[in-house]
């Protein structure tokens, strides 16, 4: 892609992995694009819950009271890049004192401290996904990706990304675009 050329912003979209993901830290995974340039994206996986990290875990390593039942509270995996770091998926009727990323209409994003506290302490934004980790691409990375048929695209929701469960959002994110998932092949093709 030479830089005259102007890409699709799928900032706000879920990117879908096809069957022939040969990374298995991104098998079946459902990212959410937090933003997508010529730059590069960065995503968040929104259906890979940590097998090694509870919420509750997470607020007693960190600097911040713990006021409420965390034990229902779940961390997820967002990807292989700075995995000790946190961010927060979230409705956007919750803003950060500090710094939140409004995404669009629909989502935002806080990786600061205080919307961790404010989640422990039973406030914080109605919806959220708190992962651990992100994904991200390189200029025309995705792009290329996305072309040799390792991901589809779809519009994300609030019910996909935070309503759905875990396991059922690969499938249901494939659902919005009408493709059943036996009928997904590893191979791309060329008309």
């Amino acid at each position: 892609m030479t830089k005259t050329e102007s890409i699709t912003d799928l900032t706000g979209h879920l990117l879908i992995a096809m069957p022939g993901m040969t990374d298995p830290r991104f098998e079946h995974s459902l990212i959410y694009l937090c933003a997508h340039s010529d730059d590069g994206a960065m995503g968040l996986i929104v259906n890979k819950p940590s097998a090694e990290m509870s919420f509750e875990t997470l607020v007693d390593q960190l600097p911040i009271e713990n006021t409420g039942n965390l034990s229902d509270i779940r961390v997820h995996f967002g990807g292989p890049v700075e995995v000790g770091r946190g961010f927060v998926l979230h409705s956007p009727d919750f803003q950060s004192d500090m710094t939140t990323l409004q995404i669009d209409e629909a989502f935002a994003m806080t990786a600061t401290l205080d919307v961790l506290e404010s989640i422990a302490q039973g406030a914080g934004p109605a919806k959220r996904l708190i992962v651990l980790g992100y994904a991200g691409w390189g200029p025309g990375q995705l792009e290329s990706e996305i072309a040799a048929n390792g991901w589809l695209t779809c519009p994300a929701s609030n019910e996909l990304v935070f309503d759905t469960a875990d396991p059922d959002k690969w499938e249901a994110a494939l659902g919005t675009l009408g493709v059943p998932p036996l009928m997904l092949s590893s191979e791309g093709g060329r008309a």
